[in-house]
């Protein structure tokens, strides 16, 4: 599972020789021979030559495989990529992501839900997430009293019980469970951002799909990418990736024939986002910057979903009420 142990030893490589081998064993002969592949990247020569961040619209389990294949093989890049926490309930799973330099994100929501399971020993209701989480958030909120939040219908073991919650200990007696929650969120987030400032030090673009979760139909974007993209002034690169859902359609990442089309969009220079800078320093994901900071870090990822949308066929295209349509309650999470 994702915890703060794993977090912290997880080891980023300038040429990720778990992409490579991955690469050379599983992806060229599905691509070239059994059964082909067709891959075709529309304005790869607008990628500016230094490290970048490219947001993706996410349709399936492995729309970013392709890219990173064809990066490596056409431009000899490498890329690391964010992907969530439930990727690394499985041992095996687990151990391929961090041996190919994917970087697992964290969230309030994978923690409760996480950390629910396993005390409880089930997943949440999403009557009892929504709780949950709304405790959580007013703690981290400054100027909001959780205490208001009637948690009458939650299991008392979880408040009450006295236990390690992914890598950090909780102690009842010392402090609530929302601010034992906010606190292993902190810390996992510190190792988060840390390595996102290592990716960025040893050369490698970074991949983010903007849209927090797989969906046929893009949704409007969450703050994340953002947050690291204005704090250390990246360029972004906006991707349309269109009919790889139709070559990854189960959960093995071996595609079936078919034409998977990247269309790589104009290069967003920090420069470019004048309008949502940010003059003073802050932490990323921080309940602070969120709150200090929300409008500016959306304005800027409603530009880039914008700029995601143009590329798109339109079957891929803005939702009509800007949902997902893809995975949704609890088991986004685990």
């Amino acid at each position: 599972m994702l915890d703060l142990p794993r977090l912290k030893r997880i080891r980023l490589m300038r040429r990720p020789i778990g992409q490579v081998f991955f690469g050379h064993s599983v992806l060229a002969p599905n691509y070239k021979f059994l059964p082909g592949i067709d891959i075709r990247i529309e304005g790869i020569e607008k990628i500016p030559k230094e490290p970048v961040i490219y947001a993706m619209n996410h349709t399936d389990r492995f729309n970013y495989f392709p890219f990173m294949y064809k990066m490596w093989k056409l431009k000899e890049r490498y890329i690391t990529v964010w992907v969530k926490g439930k990727y690394y309930e499985s041992p095996i799973v687990a151990t391929f992501m961090e041996l190919t330099s994917n970087l697992p994100t964290v969230s309030r929501g994978y923690i409760i839900t996480k950390d629910f399971a396993l005390t409880i020993g089930r997943r949440p209701s999403q009557a009892e997430y929504d709780t949950l989480r709304a405790l959580v958030n007013k703690d981290a909120t400054p100027g909001e009293d959780s205490s208001t939040v009637d948690v009458s219908a939650i299991p008392k073991e979880l408040f009450e019980s006295p236990r390690n919650i992914l890598g950090m200990d909780f102690d009842p007696r010392t402090c609530t469970y929302a601010v034992g929650i906010n606190r292993v969120f902190t810390a996992m987030m510190a190792e988060f951002v840390r390595l996102n400032e290592r990716s960025f030090q040893l050369g490698l673009d970074l991949l983010v799909f903007p849209q927090g979760t797989r969906s046929i139909r893009l949704p409007r974007g969450r703050i994340g990418m953002m947050e690291i993209a204005l704090r250390y002034r990246k360029t972004i690169v906006p991707i349309g990736c269109n009919g790889c859902d139709h070559v990854y359609t189960g959960s093995l990442p071996i595609g079936k024939a078919g034409t998977i089309v990247y269309r790589i969009g104009d290069p967003i220079p920090y420069e470019e986002l004048a309008e949502f800078h940010i003059d003073e320093d802050y932490a990323p994901f921080s309940a602070e910057a969120e709150e200090r900071h929300r409008d500016k870090f959306q304005g800027a990822v409603d530009l880039v979903m914008d700029r995601i949308n143009d590329l798109l066929d339109p079957e891929y295209q803005f939702s009509n009420d800007l949902q997902s349509t893809g995975v949704r309650g609890t088991s986004r999470f685990i």
